[in-house]
């Protein structure tokens, strides 16, 4: 694998900043000032380091997304946009999104290649808690409050886990469950004669969307949260 990839997918820099390194002279493949890109590396075998530190390469990646609207929550699709288009960084191949947003839904979408931690987080026996801001069509009634609080039951006789429920507006809501049922929180509200005009997820365990990042923007996750994450 040429160096500058390698690097690269180890999420610390993005190609073109190991391709500056290089040029200056701050990275050495087993002792050797590397001159010029595109020199091929042993990954099992040579040591690598930038500014007389050894690289310590963990191909583990974690990305923190604000997905947007009208953007899929796949690794690739022919007729949309996915959420691994908007990653404009160099990652290992098998990166993915654990968990999914539907299409109309914005928010905290986690982007990685740790299968072990996306089975945690997605397992229904480890009741990992998501909260949405949820926009409805109309007021709920305190009778449609206590019913999703209690554990509603939707189409098809799926019954819901209780969940909690807060008003911040007439018809803006934060909703935290603990589970991840397909359209779940839209057949909720359905469920209540009401309707989802908007949606977003805001947290996941204990990892909490930046506010910082505008729709469509990433970044890796900071060590704290990643220690956090991995509690669970």
């Amino acid at each position: 694998m040429r160096i500058e990839k390698y690097i690269a997918n180890s999420g610390l820099f993005t190609r073109n900043e190991v391709k500056k390194m290089i040029r200056a002279k701050r990275i050495q493949v087993n002792g050797e000032i590397v001159l010029k890109a595109g020199l091929n590396i042993q990954e099992d075998r040579d040591e690598i380091r930038i500014d007389d530190e050894i690289l310590q390469y963990d191909p583990q990646v974690y990305i923190m997304l604000n997905k947007p609207r009208d953007v899929i929550s796949a690794t690739q699709d022919t007729l949309h946009e996915t959420v691994m288009d908007l990653i404009d960084d160099i990652l290992p191949p098998d990166c993915f999104p654990i968990g999914r947003l539907d299409i109309d839904t914005e928010g905290l979408l986690l982007i990685s290649n740790d299968g072990a931690l996306a089975h945690r987080l997605l397992s229904p026996r480890h009741h990992v808690a998501k909260t949405y801001e949820v926009h409805v069509r109309e007021e709920l009634t305190e009778a449609a409050i206590k019913r999703i609080q209690a554990g509603i039951l939707i189409d098809q006789g799926e019954q819901c886990l209780p969940a909690k429920i807060e008003q911040l507006k007439e018809t803006v809501y934060l909703l935290t469950i603990e589970e991840g049922k397909y359209h779940q929180v839209k057949r909720m509200m359905q469920a209540v004669d009401n309707e989802v005009l908007y949606l977003k997820r805001l947290t996941m365990g204990s990892l909490t969307l930046d506010e910082s990042l505008d729709a469509g923007a990433w970044r890796y996750l900071d060590e704290a949260e990643l220690t956090a994450l991995k509690q669970i």
